[in-house]
């Protein structure tokens, strides 16, 4: 398999990274790296802002291995496409975590 190229972003208390979310879905999962570098996740959330940020935040911190108060959604909060902080988490670690998951 080749490398994966992710977007992640050191920041100063961890990395930040762009995914896109699809709801509705019959379970969750991480399933691909779109073109443009973001996460693509499907959620078996009802579809509702709320619902689907809370879901993102608890499926993407256990993809990550970290407690979801780490995770935190800076942009996008109503919108597919979100940008998501990982605190005190460095973008080479999530990157690991993230292909570790995927294989």
């Amino acid at each position: 398999m080749g490398e994966r190229k992710f977007k992640l972003h050191d920041g100063k208390r961890g990395s930040a990274l762009a995914v896109r979310v699809t709801p509705r879905s019959s379970r969750n999962e991480l399933t691909e790296i779109q073109p443009d570098g973001a996460v693509k996740v499907r959620l078996t959330s009802t579809g509702s802002d709320e619902e689907t940020n809370l879901a993102l935040m608890q499926f993407m911190a256990e993809v990550l291995g970290t407690v979801p108060a780490k995770i935190e959604i800076v942009a996008g909060l109503s919108g597919k496409d979100k940008l998501i902080s990982i605190l005190e988490m460095d973008k080479d670690e999530v990157h690991q975590r993230l292909l570790a998951y995927l294989e």
